[in-house]
């Protein structure tokens, strides 16, 4: 039986704004990505994230975006490779941190956004993640986009790395994601995102925006968890998956 790991992006809350529902969708999935202060999430949201993955056993990760907390991190930014690596580095490092006062490990690094597109497509700001990943989090997985070149910068450097693929995102034919506000980019029918990450599973391709077909490898699926349905999905997928005989496992 093939298996698959169910990830979300969590712990984006921040100050007096509460975004999305963190613990109903917990129960659900195997890894979370949890956002570092810089695109959101805060001191107090990022601990307790940390003690809910604990409490549900879910494998914890930290989320590092660009410096850009009113673009949500989704706005693409000139930062050279040095600066990408100091910015991964130091919420690592925060999120590390109370990894170490909950007492569980810090399980893979996922960066978060327009950092994640641009390290997908830039080798020299692949590399420059990386080696800021192996060095600043021994023993942690690299979660990046499948056939990216951050995929191809972990291997590079003996970085473990496990490729992760989308539920509700569209897929241009060079295996990149179609940007947010083109035609296509959301998944938004629900049966639909789901037929797409069983086939995702099964058959390690996609269908492409435009048409043809895309190669891919499927060791995560990444469900958002900010949205007004993200929970009901959620529960769907996590259900539909084994019923279907994929089984549902960390990487």
């Amino acid at each position: 039986m093939p298996s698959i790991d169910l990830n979300c992006d969590l712990g984006e809350s921040f100050g007096a704004y509460t975004i999305g529902n963190d613990e109903g969708v917990l129960p659900f999935i195997t890894s979370a990505n949890i956002a570092c202060g810089y695109h959101a999430g805060d001191p107090a949201v990022m601990h307790r994230s940390v003690a809910l993955c604990k409490r549900y056993g879910v494998q914890v990760g930290a989320h590092p975006g660009l410096p850009d907390l009113a673009g949500f991190g989704r706005r693409n930014m000139a930062i050279s490779p040095a600066d990408a690596a100091d910015c991964v580095a130091y919420q690592i490092g925060a999120l590390k941190a109370f990894c170490d006062e909950v007492g569980v490990p810090l399980h893979h690094v996922k960066p978060h956004g327009a950092l994640y597109n641009m390290a997908a497509r830039d080798r020299a700001l692949a590399d420059a993640i990386c080696r800021a990943v192996q060095k600043t989090a021994p023993g942690a997985v690299l979660l990046a986009l499948s056939g990216s070149e951050m995929v191809a910068a972990a291997k590079a450097i003996g970085l473990p790395v496990a490729s992760e693929v989308f539920a509700d995102r569209g897929y241009r034919p060079d295996g990149t994601l179609v940007p947010r506000g083109q035609p296509g980019a959301m998944i938004e029918d629900e049966d639909k995102a789901i037929a797409r990450v069983l086939r995702m599973a099964k058959e390690g391709c996609v269908a492409a925006s435009g048409g043809g077909t895309v190669a891919l490898q499927a060791d995560s699926v990444c469900v958002h968890g900010d949205g007004p349905k993200a929970l009901a999905f959620v529960q769907k997928l996590h259900a539909a998956l084994p019923a279907n005989g994929v089984a549902l496992a960390a990487f």
